[in-house]
């Protein structure tokens, strides 16, 4: 036996000892549980053969006998609970073998040279991970059977059924097919352990605890429905402390002897396809809080996530010297080629990626469209910025700040930008003028920056609570997503923590700037793959705008910025566009 098989061989067999360490625990509650029936049994058993008899050992049998018929259905109501709990189910893209024919030949045949049961069916997700996920209990095959649940196509199998395969959407984009295999190889090595009965029967344990304290904790339990599941969720709780050590330990087992094992199968592709994990993984997250958020938050998602992950590494590999040369494997076939219809996989994987890490709506409607790479500059950038330059000069409309004087219509060196929906009858125009005189008037920190940047979080706040998606008018009822993946709130997955005020202020004040950049000097909105909405100036991107607005926002020092506007030549005094 090699040393591969050897420690294959441990590594299941530790995996299976914690298993039995878990049922054990299972085994040892349930006896804690008889015992007081087993002790009214033998009580009742002396008595009627005379021995322990008398007034006060009848009524110390009837007591322990209502105590064990008490014991007993507080058991039946937690054994019952725990079965019954739904485990949470990932959200994922369900890729039904019609539709990814290849994929799954290649996982099929990756199954066989590992000599492990294949999955039953695969998924996608738009993270930068893969995993097995066991669904296999009714609740989660009765709610992926839905219409448009996700994972209708994916575990809707007996309970014998071998776990789903989930694989991350950027993978697809990014990898070629040969490193993907590579990649999976250990993941779809894990289908092996988790065929073994002890260890699913200790998973299957393990996730009905979790699975019941998520349900004891879930909000809008009456007192009579709340008071069984607050008592069901502290036993499980119990059991669940007492049990995580070892479940830790059993998966580290599973997981070290799928290593081993996947270790026959392209050994020394596995270490390239390891770099690309990591380079997928930092790409994919610049992607997502530098582009797709901006989006996000204008009420528009990017259609295609994962193509723009490869233009955005594509683009790293250009910039980095570390990540020269991975750009050469373009020209081998993408893993996305395993896919019937690549564009469709995209479009769904990227909405549920703005569901998750945003908490836009399930799908489209009116406030949330998608958006294409091609119309990423006009749809989001210009929108973006003009919408916060409008945002802008609203608060200060209410703080009293007066506006410029209307330009002389007469007089072409003031002629207001086109299309300039200021009404003829309004006697002052919006101008960023009027934003850096204000800024600067008392110097910054403790002056009108701070009143400013509350009314600007208050007005940002009162928008968000109104958007679709997020608990106002536009987020209709819950989908089956979040019915199947649990009562947490929107969004799941936060990429940022919340703005502050000052930094608010500085990205409309960089706004403002941009938008008579635009308006007055012949600048026009682009997209950075790795840094997102650009300012474009001469078909060159200025990425020198942030350090002179943080000086004028938190320092009320107007001169760099001054010098900034006057190299690319914007007039400040010259109204602006607004939407």
């Amino acid at each position: 036996m090699s040393g591969i098989d050897v420690g294959e061989e441990l590594g299941a067999r530790a995996a299976q000892a914690r298993a039995l360490s878990l049922l054990r625990i299972r085994s040892r509650a349930l006896a804690v549980a008889i015992l007081p029936a087993a002790v009214a049994v033998v009580l009742f058993a002396a008595g009627a053969r005379g021995h322990l008899a008398g007034p006060a050992w009848d009524a110390v049998r009837w007591t322990v006998l209502g105590v064990a018929v008490v014991v007993l259905l507080v058991t039946v109501l937690v054994a019952v609970s725990v079965a019954r709990a739904r485990p949470a189910m990932s959200p994922t893209v369900a890729v039904p073998e019609e539709g990814a024919p290849d994929l799954y030949r290649l996982v099929r045949d990756l199954a066989d040279r590992l000599d492990v049961p294949a999955p039953s069916a695969i998924a996608l997700t738009p993270d930068c991970d893969s995993w097995l996920e066991d669904r296999t209990h009714r609740a989660l095959r009765k709610g992926a059977g839905a219409p448009g649940a996700p994972g209708a196509e994916a575990g809707g199998g007996g309970g014998d059924a071998a776990p789903v395969l989930v694989i991350g959407s950027p993978f697809l984009w990014w990898m070629r097919v040969a490193e993907l295999r590579a990649v999976l190889a250990p993941v779809v090595a894990g289908t092996g352990p988790s065929a073994h009965p002890d260890i699913a029967a200790a998973r299957r344990f393990v996730r009905g605890l979790d699975a019941s304290i998520a349900d004891a904790s879930a909000p809008g339990r009456g007192a009579v429905r709340g008071a069984p599941l607050a008592f069901t969720g502290w036993v499980s709780r119990l059991l669940l402390r007492a049990c995580r050590d070892h479940a830790a330990e059993m998966e580290r087992c599973v997981a070290a002897a799928a290593s081993m094992r996947a270790q026959t199968v392209d050994h020394g592709l596995r270490i390239a396809a390891q770099e690309q994990v990591g380079l997928a993984y930092a790409g994919w997250d610049r992607l997502l809080t530098r582009v797709a958020l901006p989006a996000w938050r204008m009420g528009r998602w990017p259609s295609r996530l994962d193509a723009g992950v490869v233009s955005a590494l594509t683009e790293l590999s250009r910039r980095d010297r570390l990540a020269e040369g991975f750009a050469l494997r373009l020209g081998e076939r993408p893993a996305c080629d395993l896919l019937e219809e690549p564009g469709v996989a995209d479009e769904a994987a990227s909405l549920l990626a703005a569901r998750l890490f945003h908490g836009g709506p399930a799908e489209s409607g009116p406030g949330w469209a998608p958006v294409d790479w091609q119309q990423y500059p006009d749809e989001v950038v210009d929108r973006k910025w003009r919408t916060e330059a409008a945002r802008l000069h609203r608060v200060l409309d209410t703080l009293g700040i007066p506006r410029a004087p209307a330009p002389d219509p007469t007089d072409p060196a003031d002629s207001p930008a086109p299309t300039d929906p200021t009404s003829p009858t309004d006697p002052a125009v919006p101008t960023l003028a009027r934003v850096m005189e204000h800024l600067s008037g008392a110097g910054g920190p403790g002056g009108p920056g701070e009143e400013l940047a509350a009314g600007i979080g208050a007005a940002v706040a009162r928008e968000d609570a109104g958007a679709p998606g997020h608990g106002g008018p536009g987020s209709g009822a819950a989908d089956d997503l979040l019915d199947l993946w649990g009562p947490g709130p929107l969004p799941l997955f936060p990429l940022q923590p919340p703005r502050t005020g000052t930094e608010l202020l500085a990205d409309h004040v960089a706004a403002m700037v941009c938008c008579a950049a635009v308006d007055t000097a012949g600048a026009a909105p682009g997209l950075d793959w790795l840094d997102g909405p650009a300012l474009l100036v001469g078909g060159e991107r200025r990425a020198d705008l942030a350090t002179p607005v943080l000086s004028l926002v938190e320092d009320g020092d107007p001169d760099p910025l001054l010098s900034w506007l006057a190299e690319v030549g914007v007039r400040s005094d010259k109204p602006v566009r607004l939407v």
